[in-house]
């Protein structure tokens, strides 16, 4: 590279990002999830990311192989653990090592390539958990007139961004439809919304005609449109980018006969439901930011209630259940 290198700052509610490359464009996706959260460049970080566009890829770190394979919809990688750094390799392409405990990131990219989905969620989450927080793939709305809100956790295609809206049409104030981030601390769990676009299904724009206030005629390969905050803003209540505590989490689940249900779960189910779809097992076991994510799911699930909400053929039914549930 050559040339000044440009960093750019993000506050992820309190635990502050900056990446630094020699061009902008090399980071296009960060700025996609996390350009609401920009912070002036003079606050100092607490996680560094650096990015440098070379063909000098170093792919055969000393280390254990802790995963080889495909990682969908990026292609084949491998993760290297080599204890204090963790090291994510997409042959010929690019490759991270990742220092979580001295705080800091290398990212090196191919000339002509941009940094792939997986491996920036990756030295996101290594980012995010230097500061005590964790991503999590669930929902997440604010009950009425409350500043508590509900998670809401389902593998992808059960109907999590279906649910979310609908609940939103009935007073839920929208904070994520599916990634959360949370903070299980002594004094309280607490979880933000990361503010990214919605994908609404067409499926979900046939149940929900509301929507289509929001919506063009246009749908991707997948039937879905992204849609912004600001522009679902204008027919739902967005909720803006804080920390608020945790007054539930629900499993959801796809209803046998139509009929919509909140039930009570046991809270071994609900940590085996949420540890499966959040935490990944290498062939050397967790690695230890997963250890510490496992930790946090265990803390919220005995923090707070924990429920199956079976919905049916009418995904707003679940607001009353939902409100009734929490209120007695």
């Amino acid at each position: 590279m050559t040339g000044a290198a440009t960093t750019v700052c993000y506050d992820l509610n309190g635990q502050v990002i900056g990446i630094s490359a020699e061009r902008a464009d090399l980071w296009p996706s960060f700025d996609l999830m996390l350009g609401s959260l920009r912070v002036d460049e003079t606050v100092e970080p607490g996680f560094r990311i650096n990015i440098v566009e070379t063909s000098a890829l170093p792919e055969n770190p000393e280390g254990k192989l802790a995963f080889d394979g495909e990682a969908p919809p990026d292609g084949h990688c491998r993760i290297i653990d080599a204890g204090d750094v963790v090291y994510l390799v997409f042959p010929g392409l690019q490759t991270a090592s990742i220092h979580a405990d001295e705080g800091w990131a290398d990212i090196r990219v191919h000339p002509d390539s941009k940094v792939k989905w997986t491996l920036l969620m990756m030295v996101l989450d290594a980012a995010l958990d230097a500061g005590g927080q964790h991503m999590l793939h669930t929902a997440g709305l604010t009950l009425p007139g409350r500043e508590a809100l509900v998670l809401i956790h389902a593998p992808s295609g059960i109907g999590k961004s279906t649910t979310s809206m609908a609940l939103a049409s009935r007073g839920f104030g929208l904070c994520s439809d599916d990634v959360m981030i949370l903070s299980a601390a002594p004094g309280g769990t607490t979880a933000w919304g990361m503010p990214r676009k919605v994908k609404i299904h067409r499926n979900t724009a046939a149940m929900l005609p509301f929507l289509s206030a929001c919506l063009s005629e246009t749908w991707d390969a997948e039937g879905e449109q992204a849609v912004s905050l600001e522009r679902l803003g204008e027919i739902i209540r967005i909720e803006d980018v804080r920390a608020r505590p945790v007054a539930a989490l629900l499993h959801l689940a796809r209803s046998a006969d139509g009929q919509t249900r909140l039930m009570p779960l046991a809270r071994t189910d609900a940590m085996v439901a949420l540890a499966t779809d959040n935490v990944r097992t290498g062939l050397t076991g967790l690695l230890p930011m997963q250890k510490r994510r496992m930790a946090s799911i265990a803390a919220l699930v005995k923090a707070v209630p924990t429920f199956t909400l079976e919905v049916g053929a009418r995904p707003a039914d679940a607001a009353a259940l939902i409100r009734a549930t929490l209120e007695e």
